[in-house]
């Protein structure tokens, strides 16, 4: 295995075949699980999560890790957090306290206006999109 991180290794020019073999092969599951949704991204067309900032219209693309139902302010809210690869976004429906699809594992691509909320980003009431399950 290579001394150098994984991600100084993408500037370096394209390896061979046999070492992507290797490099694979030794690479955990989560690893090739964030390589494989970062270029879904770049595949769709859309803002890698990590590159957003605040108060920037995006389009991002994703897995949802968890949906929670957590009240804000006294209204009911579902939660998702939307992971791409690089990094999460929270994904925050306001006066909802369920949507059908809406589930962990579940692929989408959501739009609209990032915001910061203690340290992290997020995106009220997004136009989204699910994603067909299983492979495409």
């Amino acid at each position: 295995m290579s001394a150098v991180p994984r991600s100084d290794r993408a500037s370096e020019k394209p390896a061979g075949r046999f070492r992507r073999m290797l490099d694979r092969l030794s690479s955990s599951q989560e690893d090739l699980e964030s390589e494989e949704l970062r270029e879904d991204s770049e595949t769709t067309g859309c803002t890698r999560i990590d590159d957003c900032t605040d108060r920037q219209m995006v389009t991002v693309t994703g897995t949802l890790r968890t949906v929670t139902l957590r009240p804000r302010a006294g209204v009911p809210a579902l939660e998702a957090e939307l992971f791409d690869g690089s990094a999460a976004v929270d994904v925050v429906w306001l006066g909802r306290r369920s949507i059908v699809g809406i589930e962990p594992g579940r692929k989408l691509i959501a739009s609209g206006r990032i915001s910061m909320s203690r340290g992290r980003r997020v995106l009220f009431n997004p136009k989204y999109e699910l994603r067909p399950l299983g492979r495409e």
